[in-house]
């Protein structure tokens, strides 16, 4: 019998999905000496939206993968800053200012589209490690033989693939063809999107709130937060502005619609002026659908797995959305990498991907029922929720709380490892 490095052979890939996530796995897998190709449905793979924020725990893989995160126009946050819902006044601060030192790596702050820039490149590009992956755009999957990796697409084309990971979001087919039908309900919540340039906030002599480098959040004690984050190295302010479902003209539209200023500020009457007076001149207001899924039973079926937003969507109120894709990503390659002894057969192939289900499904669910908790109540968000002294603190069950430190301390390596040798 060989070595388990022997024993590795180069896999044949498929990404279905060119979002973030399937981005990220198509970087990793690459660093792992796979083939990858990434099958998108639309004309051109690209994000919408703005900010998305990117922890320790995310960072630390697009360092590992030597991912180009200057293409991200970051900004490094120093802060997490917790506002009374009238006034403004700060009620509660996580100073992130040794947040490198305590954890390795920086908390980055993104434009979802610098982001997918970002790891474009590092996916798709010719200056990194590993086989450039494909990019196929409008091939929209329709139906996959779980058995053979044979995908079906709507144009008519036919792949086959040693491993498909579906990557498509949270309206996944992927999911649907292994057998998942969702348990989801509308949220309680509706959430409204807003930008301003930093150049407009200061032409107008509004706040500039960009000079704290910081998340920041207006309320949070109930269904009603402000969210905002600086992003595009500085230049864009992004806002997600939450309030009750029942109060929404169109809470059946996502990002493609857009509304007027007047409706958009209809539900915040009570809240700060200095946000009120910036709100009346943002610009790009986009309605976002929020639903509640409850966990999945499994991820996988044969040749066959799901990541991100098509195995376990959450509530936006951890901000670490982005973070649990990565880490599916880097799972991935790091069970198909040559460490381990997953990649010399179908069946092994097939192994390989429940020690990923077993890997990431009980973390990403930790997170995605945090989450929820989070979403009434922002002493439940990871950061906050180690500032026990503050005045307003409050969580559900003292013991079942997410930290910063559970977030950041996790290995990786040492987790797979532990599911491999059982």
């Amino acid at each position: 019998m060989g070595s388990v490095e022997s024993n590795w052979r180069e896999l044949d890939i498929a990404v279905v999905g060119g979002g973030i996530g399937g981005l990220a796995a198509a970087t990793s897998l690459r660093q792992a000496g796979h083939r990858v190709t990434i099958y998108e449905r639309a004309d051109f793979a690209g994000e919408v939206g703005a900010s998305i924020s990117c922890a320790a725990n995310g960072t630390r893989w697009l360092e590992e993968w030597g991912v180009n995160i200057p293409i991200g126009k970051p900004v490094v946050l120093q802060k997490l800053i917790s506002r009374d819902w009238k006034t403004g006044e700060p009620t509660n601060v996580y100073d992130l200012a040794d947040y490198k030192e305590k954890w390795g790596y920086v908390y980055n702050m993104f434009h979802r589209v610098n982001m997918h820039e970002m790891l474009m490149d590092s996916a798709i590009g010719t200056s990194h490690f590993g086989l450039p992956a494909i990019l196929k755009c409008n091939h929209k999957c329709v139906e996959i033989d779980h058995a053979t990796g044979t995908i079906t697409f709507e144009n008519g084309v036919q792949a086959k693939h040693d491993l498909i990971i579906g990557s498509d979001g949270s309206g996944s087919t992927v999911r649907k063809t292994i057998g998942i039908i969702p348990d989801r309900k509308q949220s309680t919540s509706h959430c409204l999107h807003c930008i301003i340039t930093t150049e407009d906030v200061k032409r107008l002599g509004l706040t500039d709130y960009t000079e704290n480098s910081a998340i920041e959040y207006w309320g949070g004690q109930d269904v009603y937060k402000i969210v905002y984050s600086p992003c595009r190295g500085g230049e864009i302010n992004s806002f997600y502005c939450f309030f009750p479902t029942e109060l929404s003209k169109n809470p059946g539209e996502g990002w493609n619609h857009s509304i007027g200023v007047e409706e958009f500020m209809e539900p915040f009457g009570t809240l700060d002026p200095k946000l009120l007076a910036i709100f009346r001149n943002s610009y790009d207001i986009k309605p976002w659908r929020l639903f509640v899924h409850q966990p999945y039973d499994h991820w996988q079926k044969g040749l066959t797995c799901i990541m991100g937003d098509a195995a376990h969507p959450m509530m936006p109120d951890q901000s670490q959305g982005a973070c649990m894709a990565i880490e599916d990503a880097a799972a991935i390659g790091i069970i198909y990498s040559r460490r381990h002894d997953f990649t010399g057969s179908p069946e092994k192939i097939s192994a390989g991907l429940k020690i990923y289900e077993q890997v990431r499904k009980p973390r990403a669910t930790r997170v995605q029922e945090a989450s929820l908790r989070a979403r009434e109540n922002i002493t439940e968000r990871i950061g906050f929720s180690s500032n026990t002294s503050n005045p307003l603190y409050k969580v559900t069950d003292e013991k079942n709380k997410l930290t910063i430190e559970e977030m950041n301390s996790y290995d990786m390596y040492a987790d797979v490892e532990k599911k491999v040798t059982g």
